[in-house]
């Protein structure tokens, strides 16, 4: 009986093995194919941002680049970056984004640090009063806009606020020497605080509840305290949702018009016309019918907030893994 020979070095078996060729073979084929289905899902948003982002992006700066005409010179074209040296040189320029600044320094602290410690609170008050503080949180939220700035315009007059007495014992008895330039960022960080602290407690607490129940039990077996657990564990995990409710903050504070130009109509004109950058560039557009400068003017809006922006989005790790490694 022949007994069939076993496979030597010189003769190498016909099984079939996987070699790194194949592999590559075999890798490269799933990463294509998971690159069309990305493409496919991205292709709506990718429409979306080049009709509503991109193309009036590329047009402002077209726009910037021209030459304004005027009474004198009423023929236009390419100007070069004259719009820009005009923006410069207005003399309410930097008042206007010293004005921003000094908002955002006092808002934008106390709303983070509001929403973090509300969200931790909420997050760590379980059952029912916990659903109850959320839904108690929100509501602010539901008066945005219009509705938001008539309750102002009502606490900040002295004559119909029921912080009457308050405005009184600090010598202020009419509307108009309430709302004043110097008020201003105390008055705007109060209304976008109130506006919007719900809405972003509620996004953080998502964060804190996605948070894996493995990682919290280790941390209590370890011996970890309510406050080493919400101040070591929780808070390092949901810092790309800190970053996040900042990076969106930062931007609506830059974009600031209605509540300021509302503000001053109400007050019969106790604070500037052109308050905030957003203003200002209204102003070169309908006021001195200069369009070049707006769009410089936007131009520069979006280069200061994409900076800081992705300063935040590299310093807390949004949209990648450094938050969750932390």
């Amino acid at each position: 009986m022949k007994t069939r020979p076993e496979p030597t070095a010189a003769e190498p078996s016909t099984t079939p093995t996987s070699t790194p060729t194949t592999r590559r073979r075999r890798r490269r084929g799933i990463n294509s194919g998971e690159s069309r289905g990305a493409w496919i899902l991205l292709a709506p948003y990718m429409l979306l941002f080049a009709v509503a982002a991109f193309i009036p992006i590329v047009y402002a700066f077209y726009t910037a680049l021209q030459k304004s005409p005027t009474l004198v010179n009423p023929e236009s074209g390419f100007g070069g970056f004259h719009s820009f040296l005009t923006v410069f040189k207005d003399y309410r320029f930097f008042d206007t984004f010293g004005n921003i600044l000094t908002v955002l320094a006092v808002w934008l602290p106390v709303m983070i640090v509001a929403i973090v410690a509300l969200a931790l609170m909420v997050d760590a008050s379980r059952g029912r009063f916990g659903r109850a503080m959320r839904f108690i949180y929100y509501i602010p939220g539901a008066l945005a806009g219009i509705a938001n700035f008539v309750l102002w315009v009502y606490l900040l007059n002295p004559a119909l606020s029921p912080l009457g007495p308050l405005w009184e014992a600090l010598g202020m008895d009419t509307l108009k020497e309430v709302v004043t330039d110097g008020h201003m960022p105390l008055i705007l960080s109060a209304m976008l605080l109130f506006q919007g602290i719900g809405t972003w407690i509620v996004i953080v607490i998502g964060g804190l509840n996605g948070i894996s129940d493995e990682v919290l039990e280790a941390a209590a077996l370890d011996g970890a305290s309510a406050w080493q657990l919400a101040w070591k564990v929780k808070l390092p995990l949901i810092r790309p949702w800190i970053g996040y409710a900042a990076l969106m903050n930062l931007a609506y504070g830059f974009q600031l018009f209605l509540e300021p130009y509302l503000l001053r109509q109400v007050s019969a004109g106790s604070i500037d016309a052109q308050w905030t950058p957003n203003q200002l560039g209204y102003a070169f557009a309908f006021d001195n019918r200069d369009f070049p400068a707006a769009a410089a003017m936007s131009i520069i809006l979006l280069a200061i907030t994409l900076g800081i922006g992705m300063l935040i989005v590299f310093r807390s790790g949004l949209f990648g893994d450094e938050g969750k490694k932390s």
